[in-house]
């Protein structure tokens, strides 16, 4: 029988979304897996769905940073087998950049934004060691 949870940590994320005065949305996101007891995160967007799309990702952010630090891998190091030879392993690389565009259309935003060579250069870069039998599959690249 596979335990579902083994390590028996438990929690809840929840997310409300307030109209506010202005037309525009405040989402509230709190999290009881955090060390804080009182863990309260506000982020705003002009409809619902952007609102918490921003505070999902705000959340995402958080806790990839933590699951990289919770490794403590040191970046240089490389493991040798027996034979001498590096050991490779497998990395979940996950690149996450933003930025506030000003542009004629949605199409220059976007097309603006791939010819700038600082998105890589200027992405928060996530790396994490991921066991090889584990099943992830990256996001892809939208249709655009």
């Amino acid at each position: 029988m596979t335990q579902i949870n083994p390590d028996g940590t438990t929690g809840t994320i929840a997310i409300d979304v307030f109209a506010q005065s202005n037309g525009q949305y405040a989402c509230q996101i709190s999290s009881s897996l955090s060390d804080r007891p009182d863990d309260r995160m506000n982020f705003y967007g002009q409809t619902k769905e952007y609102a918490v799309a921003i505070a999902l990702e705000r959340l995402a952010s958080r806790y990839r940073q933590q699951a990289e630090e919770s490794q403590n891998i040191d970046w240089d190091a490389v493991e040798i087998s027996d034979f001498g030879d590096p050991i490779e392993k497998r990395y979940h690389v996950i690149l996450h950049y933003e930025r506030i565009a000003k542009d004629e259309s949605k199409f220059e935003a976007m097309h603006n934004t791939m010819l700038g060579n600082t998105v890589v250069e200027n992405a928060q870069i996530s790396i994490i060691e991921i066991s090889p039998g584990i099943e992830i599959e990256p996001l892809e690249r939208s249709g655009y």
